[in-house]
């Protein structure tokens, strides 16, 4: 079943590889990006290399601490139109390295891990404003 799916989408061929040591990060976003994508669960990036080029990679904090230096530039000299997001526990500009272009973070949720997915693949995000109403005071 397909939750929240513009037909657009559903037709597009957008490849996202979501490359970490841990089988269930990549497991969770595999299923939150699978309706809208082409979504591969890999659990290295030999196993990535594989398989083509993604639109999207999605890489794990961890895989790139035990890479050598200079892996994002490598993998876009490898794959030049990929762009590659880094799935982290939390978000420290200062760590982010040259050549990544975003960050995901912990906790998931659907809508802002779709939304920043949709963002690095140049898709439009709507910009929906939640309003709230307030109680006015009693007269």
């Amino acid at each position: 079943m397909q939750i929240g799916v513009e037909t657009s989408r559903a037709v597009e061929n957008k490849r996202i590889f979501v490359v970490d040591d841990d089988g269930i990060t990549r497991a969770v976003l595999q299923f939150m990006l699978q309706d809208d994508n082409e979504t591969h669960d890999v659990p290295t990036l030999d196993e990535a290399y594989l398989k083509g080029r993604p639109d999207l990679l999605l890489l794990g904090a961890s895989v790139l601490a035990a890479a050598e230096p200079g892996l994002p530039a490598k993998l876009a000299a490898r794959w030049p139109d990929t762009r590659i997001m880094l799935i982290a526990a939390t978000y420290d500009d200062t760590t982010v390295p040259t050549g990544v272009h975003g960050v995901l973070t912990r906790p998931f949720t659907l809508e802002s891990v779709r939304k920043k997915v949709d963002v690095q693949l140049g898709r439009a995000v709507s910009s929906l404003v939640q309003l709230q109403l307030v109680a006015s005071p009693a007269r």
